[in-house]
C-alpha cells in the first residue's frame, strides 16, 4: 500500500495522478483520500515511473497505523518526519523523540530537526543530506493516522535544472516545467507524436524529449524556434539525449502548411493576451474572453486538421480573477463545434494571480 504525496494544488495533482497511472499501466486503486494524499495499492512499477509526475511531491510506502506502526520502519541512524493533516510543532517534536525510543535496540539514531521548517526530502537532499530517511504521518480527521516511509520523492535538481539553467529563459511568459510535466500526463497517451504550436523557447518540447516521445513544436516567431533550438540543444548535451524535436516557424492557425503527419495530442499554452495591471471586473473579463476566444476558434480549426481521430488536446485558455472576487471561467460551447469533447477542466494559479490557467483536456472525435 502506498500513498502520494500531493504539491501545492491538490486538486490538480491527484487528477494528473489517475491520468499517470493509466498512462503507465500501473493499475491504480484508491483506498482513502485527504486535500493533502491519496493512498492506494498499485503496481510496483508505481515507484519506477514517479519521476514523471509534475504534481506530486513524494511516495510513500505505508508501513501501519497507529503507534503500533513506529515498531515497523526501516531503522536510520539520520531521520526526519513530516506531518501531513497535522501542522503541531510538538507533536512533530514528540513522533521524531518516540521514533528513536524504537530505534534504540538497534543503534544510536539522530532527529534531523531543522529550525522553524519540517523537513522536506528535496530539501534535505539540497543540503546535503542524501541519506536522511523521512518517516511520513498522514492525519486523518479523527486523529488516528497512518505511518510510512518516503521511497520516492520529486528530483529537486532536475526541474530546476530544466527551468533556470537553459541558455534561454523567460520567467514570465514561460510555463514551469512541473506544470508542462503535468500537462503531458494529462494526455494519457504514453507513446506517439506530439506537437506544441506555440512552443515558444520550448519547455513543453523539452518535456517530450526527455520521456522520449516523437517531438514536434511550432511557433509564428522565428526568433522564438531560434530559442527553442538552443535550448533543446543545451538539454540534449547536458543529460547525454539521442533524441531532439522538429521544430517549424508556423502560425498556430495554419498548421496543416506545415506538418504532413497527423499527431496523438496537442499540449500546448498559447497566447494569453496583453499583462493584466489589475484585477478585471466581471464585464471587463467577459470582454478580455470573448476577443481572445475569436483567436482560439481558428486555433482549434486548425488542430482537427493535424490531429488523428480521438486524438487529445492539453490547452490553457485564460481565466480571470475578478476585482470583486471569484473567478470568471468562459464556457466555449463552440468546441463542441469544432469536434471537440472535453473531458475535464481544471485550474492552476497563485494567489497573487490575476490571470488564471483554465487548464482543457479536450478529445478530437475526428
Amino acid at each position: 500500500m502506498y500513498a502520494v504525496i500531493f504539491g501545492k494544488n491538490p486538486k490538480l495533482s491527484e487528477v494528473e495522478f489517475y491520468s499517470f497511472s493509466g498512462r503507465f499501466g500501473l493499475n491504480v486503486r484508491p483506498i482513502e483520500s485527504s486535500r493533502y494524499w491519496l493512498l492506494f495499492t498499485s503496481s510496483p512499477k508505481v515507484g519506477r515511473y514517479f519521476h514523471w509526475l509534475g504534481g506530486a511531491l513524494k511516495l510513500v510506502r505505508i508501513v501501519g497505523e497507529g503507534e503500533e506502526a513506529l515498531k515497523n520502519l526501516e531503522y536510520s541512524r539520520l531521520f526526519t518526519v513530516s506531518l501531513y493533516g497535522r501542522g503541531d510543532w510538538r507533536l512533530w517534536r514528540k513522533l521524531g523523540s518516540e521514533i528513536k525510543g524504537v530505534f534504540k535496540s538497534e543503534g544510536p539514531a539522530k532527529f534531523f530537526k531543522p529550525a522553524k521548517v519540517y523537513a522536506m526530502p528535496s530539501e534535505l537532499i539540497l543540503k546535503g543530506f542524501p541519506e536522511v530517511k523521512d518517516f511520513v504521518f498522514l492525519f486523518r480527521e479523527d486523529g488516528n493516522f497512518l505511518v510510512g516511509e518516503t521511497v520516492k520523492v520529486t528530483d529537486p535538481f532536475e526541474l530546476k535544472k530544466l527551468d533556470v539553467e537553459r541558455p534561454v529563459q523567460k520567467p514570465i511568459l514561460s510555463i514551469p516545467p512541473r506544470l508542462a510535466r503535468i500537462m503531458v500526463n494529462l494526455t494519457e497517451i504514453r507513446k506517439g507524436s506530439f506537437l506544441d504550436p506555440f512552443c515558444g523557447i520550448g519547455t513543453v518540447v523539452q518535456e517530450l524529449v526527455l520521456q522520449g516521445l516523437n517531438a514536434y513544436g511550432s511557433d509564428r516567431d522565428p526568433e522564438q524556434i531560434k530559442a527553442a533550438k538552443k535550448n533543446l540543444a543545451w538539454l540534449k548535451r547536458e543529460l547525454h539525449l539521442k533524441n531532439s524535436a522538429h521544430l517549424e516557424v508556423c502560425d498556430a492557425r495554419k498548421l496543416k502548411r506545415c506538418f504532413r503527419q497527423r499527431f496523438d495530442a496537442i499540449v500546448t499554452e498559447p497566447y494569453l493576451g496583453k499583462p493584466l495591471r489589475r484585477n478585471p471586473s466581471r464585464g471587463e473579463a467577459i470582454k478580455l474572453a470573448s476577443e481572445l476566444d475569436r483567436f482560439y476558434y481558428s486555433v482549434l480549426e486548425s488542430f482537427a486538421d493535424v490531429l488523428r481521430r480521438k486524438g487529445k488536446v492539453v490547452f490553457v485558455f485564460p481565466a480571470y480573477r475578478l476585482s470583486g472576487g471569484g473567478i470568471y471561467r468562459k464556457e466555449r460551447r463552440w468546441l463542441g463545434k469544432l469536434g471537440f469533447e472535453v473531458l475535464g477542466r481544471y485550474t492552476d494559479y497563485e494567489e497573487r494571480h490575476k490571470l488564471v490557467r483554465d487548464i482543457h483536456v479536450l478529445r478530437y472525435r475526428g
